[in-house]
């Protein structure tokens, strides 16, 4: 298809990357569902329940006829009734998401009548004549509000910007007078209205039609405007960095932070990460003016203004250029020259979603409080070390291979604890049948000496159903062999399964060797030394 789409021949190989990224994916995701379904079979008695087989479908992707198809190979049903009730359950989950909320709607009688709100907060952060259209609370319209009762407000004019494109509302004050409404958060009621989320404080009732004088919060918003125009030079720097590929995918706009979720397949190394805060910080500094245009939208996007994914625009949109490192479209507010930003500093990348990488940032005065809490741990690192600089570096890098000796050794005296201990438990075993028998508890063995412990058991009992519960922290890791004619009459995980019912427990894993982990309960050595009893039962 790359004739018709020429950029499909031109990222032909991040798109094989891609793809073979999700084939790996997909395979890890149903080996998952695979142990997940033998979990659930060995325990089942005769039917696989709804609520496991809408997990396998809902969590792995498994269809409903997969599960069954399994479940008859090992001689199960699979109850249907209530797959389809635990499926209804999630649509009317979805249903319920999907509802707007009452606080997103004006009444339909106010909103048919009322003129939409008129911004002003592009050129100024204080209105001196905003009336009051109507007052609203739990969708309902009121003629008053009396102090201390919470509603919001609608203006026809209004300097506050209204939760919008990942930027949050502008919060402030509505003042007559002394008295004043309390504007905490500021949202786009039924599309085009602007509701004022607050508080009255006032002697006397506040009233629709009254005129208030409307004012942000000055140094919030410029912290908000800061950290939205440097998402803008992050963008930019990603696509820098690491691809025209990168898109943005999702972001957050706050006075204290950024977060901008954008698509990109692979971790961002430590290089990475410094280069794009560098080409960041070198824009910054460069104090291009912020510059915003009203363009047609074709005209916009010929010219290079970059649209975001998903996004919806009119015919006429608002581009804004921060000199010549990012063209875009944009609604929300922005710094007037770039050095208004202040420092950046990323704090942290990761894994947003598949195929999506988040970083978030800090800009300006939120930016040098993490440097300075940086260097106050950098301090107290030195301090600690009794060194400074790159010798601090050395010496750390010392004691972490001196203790990776020390964790060898000590992991070797375990095993060695362990293979002891196993082989003392030999005079334990008990006959059943044709084989014999052995569960134990062992104090203090994490799960990798007991699997030692296991081989070393198995090679002296060769005819064996083994189970070893290593016990630390008040847990207990447990691990099930089955050895020899004992195979295809007892099976591991129904073994582990068994112990792990009675304590509130999990496990599985092969006919031949399960694990699994339960609380190192009173009852355990007990549940142990019956296990015999239970294995003649099931053979009966």
């Amino acid at each position: 298809m790359g004739t018709a789409y020429p950029e499909l021949a031109a990222q032909q190989a991040r798109l094989e990357t891609a793809l073979s990224d999700e084939e790996r994916r997909f395979g890890e995701t149903l080996e998952q569902g695979m142990r997940l379904f033998d979990e659930v079979a060995v325990q089942a008695k005769g039917e696989i329940a709804g609520e496991d087989a809408f997990r396998l479908y809902d969590t792995y992707g498994f269809p409903v006829d997969l599960t069954a198809d399994m479940a008859r190979e090992r001689g199960l049903a699979v109850d249907l009734a209530g797959f389809e009730q635990a499926m209804e359950a999630q649509r009317e989950r979805a249903r319920a998401a999907s509802r707007f909320e009452a606080k997103g709607q004006l009444p339909a009688e106010l909103a048919g009548r009322l003129a939409p709100t008129v911004f002003v907060g592009y050129d100024s952060l204080q209105a001196n004549e905003s009336r009051v259209l109507a007052i609203v609370r739990d969708g309902m319209a009121l003629e008053s509000l009396a102090a201390g009762e919470r509603a919001q407000l609608i203006l026809d004019r209004t300097p506050f910007y209204a939760e919008s494109g990942g930027q949050v509302g502008d919060s402030g004050e509505l003042r007559r007078g002394h008295d004043y409404f309390a504007v905490n958060d500021v949202t786009k009621m039924s599309g085009s209205f602007f509701g004022h989320s607050g508080c009255w404080h006032g002697a006397q009732p506040l009233r629709v039609g009254e005129v208030l004088v409307a004012a942000v919060d000055i140094a919030r918003r410029q912290a908000i405007a800061g950290n939205h125009s440097a998402t803008h030079l992050l963008h930019a720097a990603l696509r820098e960095v690491l691809g025209a590929h990168v898109a943005q995918k999702g972001s957050l706009v706050a006075p204290e932070r950024l977060r901008l979720d954008f698509s990109h397949s692979q971790p961002l190394s430590r290089q990475q990460l410094v280069q794009i805060e560098a080409w960041v910080n070198a824009a910054i500094l460069r104090n291009s003016i912020a510059q915003t245009r009203l363009m047609n939208y074709d005209d916009a996007i010929a010219a290079g203004a970059i649209a975001l994914f998903g996004e919806k625009y009119g015919d006429e949109v608002r581009v804004l250029s921060l000199g010549n490192a990012s063209t875009e479209l944009c609604g929300g507010t922005h710094v007037g020259r770039t050095c208004d930003i202040g420092l950046f500093k990323i704090v942290a990348e990761s894994g947003a979603a598949s195929g999506v990488r988040r970083i978030e940032a800090r800009t300006g005065e939120g930016a040098l409080a993490l440097v300075a809490e940086r260097e106050h741990y950098l301090d107290e690192f030195f301090r600690l070390l009794a060194t400074h600089g790159e010798e601090a570096v050395n010496k750390l890098q010392q004691l972490f291979e001196k203790q990776k000796k020390l964790e060898r050794e000590l992991d070797t005296l375990r095993s060695q604890a362990a293979g002891a201990k196993a082989l003392e438990l030999l005079v334990q075993a008990r006959p059943v049948a044709d084989f014999q028998v052995l569960a134990a508890r062992l104090e203090g063995t994490d799960a990798k000496a007991l699997r030692e412990g296991m081989d070393l058991l198995r090679q002296r009992l060769p005819d064996s159903v083994i189970l070893l519960a290593g016990a630390m922290a008040g847990r207990a890791a447990l691990v099930a062999s089955v050895n020899g004619v004992a195979r295809g009459r007892i099976k591991a995980g129904a073994v582990v399964a068994h112990l792990a019912a009675q304590l509130g427990g999990k496990g599985g894993g092969r006919d031949e060797m399960a694990q699994g982990g339960v609380a190192d309960a009173p009852q355990l050595p007990a549940l142990l030394q019956a296990l015999p009893a239970w294995l003649a039962a099931q053979l009966r």
